[in-house]
């Protein structure tokens, strides 16, 4: 066994897509991982539990059923756990949910990550790893979205309470010496994926024989990033605290927007290959060997046209390269769908 600096690993929304894989990769490596989630229902519930049943077979692996928002719960979590290390991935996700229930988010988003900055400060947690999202990049327009660009605009609640996270660790990286690092994800797909996600929600409805809703008429651009690409890039920053940028000049017009004077950095994990929506269609087309009733409908309020990560400060610190080729990424979804949800090949 690997001696580590780090043993005793909290993921805080475990049960979900990436805190799952995160998970159980962090547990195949060896690492004690505590994990927190709520259960709540903004996606089937059972999916959440059956990746919960899967990760409980480990022996490290403790699941404690919590929302970050009760800082009552989190406190006791603390006093009674050793934690050296938090990986962030609880939050209320969508962009388009955050159009109906934007309370959700101020309470999971904002209000749970304030508490969890309280509690990783009180008990000298070492490193705090934050989820933050593509979505910040809002209105920016430069291609690709560098940690070096400005964020201030913005256009749903989830980038907001996304772009929060970070200034607000910031701010404890400064005060407290609390180390931390967000890490802004692009569009995350592959096995045991978020049902309110496109992928699965084409997949799901071309087997159906069911019309699937194509918005910007297919020409916007995501950069899909496969789950063990990204599961790979929060590993390799995990263990690498962020040190303070001897470089960081406060008196300089345009300042670093992706590190600071104190110990917190961003990076993007990403691709850094965009893909065409309808080329994304037609590529689960191909795999399913079905094609797909379309209907071609106009932007929804809080998308954007194209995402693209530039992740060169990534491969620089960390050596992050993505592996995974879209086709293959989409194969190996298919066929847990088909497995998961007992769907035949001729269904």
């Amino acid at each position: 066994m690997v001696e580590r600096e780090y043993k005793n690993v909290l993921v805080t929304g475990a049960a979900g897509f990436i805190g799952y894989h995160l998970s159980k990769r962090l547990l195949e490596e060896g690492f004690q991982v505590i994990g927190v989630d709520n259960l709540n229902s903004y996606y089937d519930v059972n999916l959440k539990k059956s990746r919960l049943e899967i990760l409980e077979k480990s022996e490290g692996f403790t699941f404690v059923r919590l929302d970050i928002s009760e800082l009552k719960g989190l406190e006791e979590l603390f006093q009674n756990r050793e934690v050296d290390l938090v990986v962030n991935l609880a939050a209320q996700a969508g962009v388009r949910y955050s159009l109906e229930n934007p309370h959700a988010y101020v309470e999971s988003n904002v209000v749970g990550f304030v508490n969890l900055l309280e509690c990783c400060r009180l008990y000298n947690v070492k490193h705090l790893l934050f989820a933050s999202s593509s979505s910040v990049y809002g209105a920016n327009r430069q291609m690709p979205f560098s940690v070096r660009h400005n964020v201030d605009h913005p256009v749903s609640l989830y980038a907001a309470t996304k772009k929060s996270n970070e200034l607000m660790a910031h701010v404890y990286a400064h005060l407290y010496q609390l180390p931390c690092t967000g890490l802004r994800f692009f569009t995350v797909y592959g096995p045991w994926g978020r049902p309110d996600m496109a992928y699965f929600l084409f997949t799901k409805a071309i087997l159906e024989g069911r019309p699937i809703k194509v918005f910007n008429h297919g020409r916007m651009k995501r950069d899909f990033t496969y789950i063990d690409d990204i599961v790979e890039g929060v590993i390799r920053v995990m263990e690498r605290p962020p040190m303070p940028n001897l470089l960081w000049d406060r008196d300089i017009k345009s300042p670093d927007p992706g590190s600071s004077w104190a110990g917190y950095r961003i990076y993007n994990i990403g691709n850094n290959r965009p893909v065409e929506l309808i080329k994304f269609i037609e590529t689960i087309e191909s795999i399913l060997g079905i094609k797909a009733k379309k209907e071609f409908c106009d932007m929804q309020p809080g998308d954007v046209t194209a995402t693209c990560a530039d992740i060169d400060d990534l491969m620089e610190d960390v050596g992050f390269r993505p592996e995974v080729e879209l086709e293959t990424g989409i194969e190996r979804f298919v066929s847990w769908y088909r497995t998961y949800y007992k769907v035949g090949i001729n269904s």
